[in-house]
């Protein structure tokens, strides 16, 4: 059934010129229920804005006056290896590796699929609305049936184009495992990824992820993440923003016995914004989650941090976890904004969270200059130390390439 632009646009409050065109691209993709809910979610809120609390310090609507192609070309530093087994996703289509790693099946599904909780997370929705074609693939499933030792590779890239959507869903089947890389490298005026995880009873996931845009662009990185009992998920992501990049993770311990890391650490020069933002259900007994947060930020770069820890009154008992964010403002002008929630309701619970923020220790620049280093020198490192801990548990085959392309960040930019 063919729905006009006009009621389209009834679903919006005051859509600007950006929502416009993503309505447009929407009545262009095949219908289904699947595909309407998700954007029906979408149009709730629109592009998020400053007036949404979830928000109020990483504004996608005033970034995005309208869509527009990218003036840079997508960063060449993504983490695959040679023979890696790499997927990636463009403007034009998705290129599916022929060497998949054993134990890892793929399905393209050419129909829109369910999103649950779309309302929660109006970027995926959006994403899972709008990630389809004609005649094209609409969602990229991962199965996982066995322990895997070769890491799989998602790259997305842009081509100085206007938008690269995409949606991938990733089950994990009991007792399986999956060492996942992705390389985020922008090129797009407005790109966003979508990637939802189930782990079944015993799946192990390591997910590291890079994220580098320009400042002409605007990225997404959504993450819905479901664990089932005594599974095991480890994340860790390194972010340099973009004009404004968002990388959002909804967890849920579904079963009891699950274990979850999330780690990540940020660093942004003048004209980059890169927001780390997390919700967690302790939904199930005895479950763990750790989470370390490190950023540092030099004048004119903006960092955000909002984590929240949810436990429910019954079935949250017994709930581990901990949360700490620490940021370091490289110099005058900037900027640095955090959110650190616990929201308990179980009495049998150990929860805890922090948040710190400052400049870097001057006892430890001088002591660093009085052996000869120069000060542009003894600063990248004591930097590239504060935010090495936040990295230690990404995927050994990606670790290094991480640090490394830390180190060159702070060893160009810091002085």
């Amino acid at each position: 059934m063919t729905v006009s632009m006009d009621a389209l646009k009834d679903k919006f409050r005051n859509p600007g010129s950006a929502e416009l065109e993503l309505i447009a691209r929407y009545a262009m993709l095949p219908g289904s229920s699947q595909r309407e809910r998700a954007f029906e979610a979408f149009a709730e809120t629109g592009l998020p804005h400053r007036r949404m609390e979830a928000w109020k310090w990483t504004d996608f609507k005033a970034a995005l006056k309208q869509v527009e192609a990218s003036k840079n070309a997508a960063d060449n530093a993504a983490l695959a290896a040679p023979g890696q087994s790499v997927i990636e996703f463009t403007p034009d289509g998705v290129v599916l590796p022929d060497n998949v790693p054993a134990g890892i099946k793929l399905h393209e599904r050419n129909e829109a699929q369910a999103l649950g909780a779309a309302e929660e997370v109006p970027l995926g929705a959006m994403t899972a609305a709008l990630s389809g074609r004609v005649g094209g693939l609409d969602t990229l499933i991962i199965e996982v049936n066995e322990p895997t030792e070769q890491p799989l590779h998602i790259v997305t890239r842009g081509d100085r184009g206007e938008t690269n959507f995409a949606r991938v869903a990733v089950i994990v089947r009991p007792g399986a495992s999956l060492d996942l890389i992705e390389s985020h490298l922008g090129g797009a005026g407005f790109s966003s990824f979508l990637i939802e995880l189930g782990m079944q009873e015993g799946g192990a996931v390591s997910r590291t992820i890079l994220q580098r845009g320009k400042t002409d662009e605007a990225q997404a990185i959504t993450a819905v993440v479901t664990l089932g009992e005594k599974s095991e998920y480890t994340q860790t992501a390194l972010a340099f923003g973009a004009k404004v990049a968002r990388l959002e993770t909804r967890l849920k311990h579904q079963e009891s016995g699950s274990h979850a890391t999330l780690n990540g650490a940020y660093l942004c020069a003048s004209g980059y914004h890169a927001d780390f933002t997390s919700h967690v259900r302790h939904g199930a007994p005895s479950s763990i989650t750790r989470q370390v947060t490190k950023g540092a930020v030099l004048d004119g770069g903006t960092g955000v941090f909002q984590g929240k820890f949810l436990v429910p009154r019954t079935v949250g008992q017994h709930t581990d976890a901990d949360m700490q964010h620490q940021a370091l403002l490289l110099e005058d002008g900037a900027e640095v904004f955090a959110k650190p929630e616990l929201e308990i309701y179980a009495d049998d619970v150990e929860c805890a969270h922090g948040n710190t923020s400052g400049a870097l220790d001057p006892n430890q620049l001088f002591y660093m200059r009085q052996r000869g280093i120069p000060e542009a020198e003894a600063r990248a490192l004591l930097t590239e130390a504060f935010v090495a801990e936040a990295l230690e548990e990404a995927s050994e085959t990606a670790q290094e390439a991480l640090l490394d392309a830390a180190r060159r960040f702070l060893t160009d930019s810091v002085r």
